[in-house]
């Protein structure tokens, strides 16, 4: 392990070791900024939208403790109100329900439907009900903050994860849409970033081929030199020449690929050498397997030479000890994140620590 770790967050005693990405999300603020939400609209003046505040005063009155429920509910309700003077506001939001259960257990797909269940609706897609969690990606070994992965997560009182919420749009035919309009999110929170930084955004193989999805980034608040495209899940074989089609051009424009070298979601070395990403992510089991192997052959070797041969570099996420963090600089990985090095945050006031810590190159000592 180098001797120099000053750049190491300060430790959380109370934190388990593993947490799942939607439990890394500090509960108490996700509640304020649906609070705040709920004060925006409640505050808003317009008589037009005297019913839209008088239904969401019912459904707090109705839910004193689950807010969060509340406002899902409200924003579903919304999409379907009408200007009957005679509806009960009260009753808004009974016409909807979340995975058809407003009891839905945290196993159940989240996907918003009407009671037919014959027509999606589009309240996941609302920017209102979407937020934006950046993670900090550190230099390594000198640990400067080099960039942040922004992160979907979703207000609402559901437990489901945020993989179920895109598996659910995606059974339903709106995964695209959804993760665009996750995008959308992430861009203009990105303009917080400052412009020396680069931020990476998640999206599937079959969403980069979206004919939305390049003017988005193109046009967005991060130039195109300072966005990382990481390839969520596994590349289909007939999907891959639309994905690197759809690359080229943006590419050309500065713009970053990185694919996933291990893990479930890892493309294959062919994939790989056709793709020819600027990235290749390796996770926490890849630097278990190096730090206690349980199979006879090395994985590192291949790797460094597969990495060599598409002329890309190794950057390693869920670092979560100081051994894997070792792990990862010994491997001459140049790039790195995990909890140990910054957990998820939709804090803007985290955002701006972070980005203070890059502008100045202050490091941090972990006591």
């Amino acid at each position: 392990m180098p001797e120099d770790e000053t750049f190491l967050p300060a430790a959380s005693p109370a934190e388990p070791a593993h947490v799942a990405p939607d439990e890394a999300v500090d509960g108490v603020t996700l509640r304020r900024q649906v609070l705040e939400i709920i004060s925006d609209v409640l505050a808003d003046s317009d008589p037009q939208k005297a019913r839209a505040r008088a239904q969401l005063h019912a459904l707090l009155a109705a839910q004193p403790n689950e807010p969060e429920q509340a406002l899902l509910q409200h924003l579903m309700a919304s999409r379907n109100l009408t200007d009957d003077p005679h509806d009960d506001p009260s009753a808004a939001g009974s016409a909807w329900s979340v995975g058809g259960d407003h009891h839905a257990t945290p196993q159940s797909l989240p996907v918003l439907v009407d009671r037919s269940g014959e027509k999606p609706i589009e309240a996941a897609l609302d920017d209102r009900m979407l937020l934006t969690a950046f993670q900090p990606i550190r230099e390594l070994p000198a640990g400067k903050v080099a960039g942040f992965e922004a992160l979907a997560r979703f207000v609402t009182g559901e437990r489901a994860s945020t993989d179920a919420w895109f598996q659910g749009a995606a059974a339903m035919g709106l995964g695209p849409d959804l993760e665009v309009a996750a995008l959308h999110c992430a861009l203009s929170a990105a303009g917080q970033i400052p412009p020396h930084l680069f931020v990476a955004f998640n999206l599937s193989p079959a969403t980069c081929a979206d004919p939305r999805v390049a003017p988005l980034l193109l046009e967005g608040s991060v130039a195109p030199d300072r966005i990382i495209v990481e390839i969520m899940g596994k590349i289909p074989a007939g999907e891959l020449n639309a994905l690197t089609d759809a690359m080229k051009s943006l590419r050309r424009r500065g713009l970053r690929l990185a694919v996933d070298g291990s893990g479930p979601a890892a493309v294959s070395a062919k994939q790989l050498l056709q793709l020819v990403p600027d990235i290749i992510k390796l996770d926490r089991n890849f630097l278990d397997s190096v730090l206690e192997p349980t199979e006879p052959t090395d994985p590192l070797p291949d790797m460094l030479d597969l990495a060599r041969q598409a002329g890309a570099v190794l950057s390693a996420e869920g670092i979560e000890s100081r051994e894997q963090l070792a792990a990862a600089i010994d491997m001459g990985m140049v790039m790195g994140q995990g909890y140990l090095l910054g957990r998820p945050s939709v804090d803007p006031d985290d955002w701006s620590a972070w980005n203070a810590e890059a502008d100045s190159s202050e490091v941090r000592h972990n006591p």
